[in-house]
């Protein structure tokens, strides 16, 4: 008995505890399943209003002069004499001496050349003496016709006119060799590159400096056909070569130096007149007046220059200008309803700038785009708006 006692004691303990969990499991609360709530994503958004926008025409180009000449030397000796301001970057007047060629065979040319034309102008008027003494013998004889030319003297008295004309003319020619022993500048300018100096010698057709004018520089500025769609362009045209004002379309330039930038007013004077084969661009050209008059600290353009240039063009009403980062492709943006839910819509692009693009619709005023980018953003999910300070909206969500 004793031993059948020991051998269902561990059964009966273990029957006992197996009988108490069942009975703790069955009167024990039931679990329920809930799956984990996700925070909808959070967006900044902003939100759009027609108005109005000025089409701005972004170009670039490299500064040129709008007249550039070559000096050449026009008589042959020595330099004797160069400006003070005869060097690269110098500026001059029109009419200043630039440079003094010597001079001294062309005085003598000159003194020469006046002694022929009084020697001429003396035998002219001795001829005419004997023309006007033969005329008055032939008319003593009491001859009814005129004398013979030979008689008169005639040939012999256009001869010695012909001899005063031509050395007159050689006198003019020597003056003028003489006068271009000084050269002289054109017009107000600046040395672009001076190539001779004192004591050289040069020649007839020896290049002595380029030269530019300082009154204008002009950029020319390629065009793609998207842009020229907003452009009035100042063409030109057989019937009316001026252009008029009211077509040069304003220009800002403006050039980068470090952390600063400066820039320039211009205006569009004109288009060129043929397509470039490459490119596939209209170049036009801008002007910048008065480029060399100090403003401030701004630095002095330089020709061979690269510039950026933004042309104004055509204005638009009743457009939204949206953010590059909003735009999602090439046209689509993500619409925030009422309801905080997310709507993709592809807009109307008219218009595409650095940092903006520029639509006609179809939005409606007061409407809100996203900003931020979301992964994977389907139509209908519901969003939580946050504005510019990070501040949690507190508008209701929709279940």
């Amino acid at each position: 008995m004793k031993r059948i006692f020991r051998f269902l004691l561990p059964l009966l303990i273990l029957s006992g505890g197996i009988a108490i969990s069942a009975a703790l499991i069955a009167s024990g609360p039931e679990a329920t399943r809930q799956r984990p709530r996700t925070p909808p994503p959070a967006v900044e958004v902003i939100t759009v209003e027609p108005q109005s926008y000025q089409v701005q025409v972004a170009s670039r180009g490299t500064i040129s002069a709008r007249t550039e000449t070559t000096l050449v030397a026009e008589t042959t000796g020595r330099i004797t004499q160069v400006s003070d301001t005869f060097y690269n970057g110098g500026f001059f007047e029109k009419g200043d001496l630039l440079l003094q060629v010597d001079d001294r065979d062309y005085q003598n040319a000159v003194v020469i050349a006046r002694a022929e034309v009084a020697q001429r102008q003396l035998a002219l008027t001795e001829e005419q003496a004997r023309s006007d003494q033969a005329q008055r013998d032939w008319e003593q004889f009491q001859h009814l016709t005129a004398p013979p030319p030979l008689v008169a003297r005639t040939p012999q008295l256009q001869n010695a006119v012909a001899a005063l004309e031509a050395a007159k003319a050689r006198l003019r020619q020597a003056e003028l060799n003489l006068e271009r022993t000084r050269i002289l500048a054109p017009y107000a300018g600046r040395i672009l590159a001076k190539e001779v100096d004192i004591g050289q010698y040069i020649t007839t057709g020896t290049r002595l400096a380029r030269i530019y004018a300082s009154d204008a520089l002009e950029v020319r500025l390629p065009l793609s056909d998207e842009q020229l769609s907003y452009l009035t362009l100042p063409e030109e045209f057989r019937d009316r070569p001026a252009v008029p004002a009211t077509r040069q379309a304003a220009v800002t330039f403006s050039i980068r130096i470090g952390s600063e930038i400066y820039t320039w007013s211009g205006r569009l004077v004109r288009t060129e007149g043929s397509i470039d084969i490459n490119s596939r661009q209209l170049f036009v050209v801008a002007r910048v007046d008065n480029p060399y008059q100090q403003k401030g600290n701004r630095p002095q353009l330089k020709i061979g220059q690269f510039v950026e240039a933004r042309i104004s063009a055509s204005r638009l009403e009743e457009v939204y200008r949206i953010p590059r980062q909003a735009i999602h492709g090439e046209r689509t943006v993500h619409i925030i309803t009422p309801e905080n839910r997310l709507e993709r819509r592809e807009l109307n692009i008219l218009w595409r700038d650095t940092n903006y693009l520029v639509a006609s619709g179809p939005l409606r005023s007061g409407e809100q785009i996203a900003l931020t980018r979301l992964p994977f953003a389907a139509d209908g999910i519901i969003v939580r708006i946050i504005n510019n300070n990070d501040q949690e909206d507190r508008k209701e969500l929709v279940q």
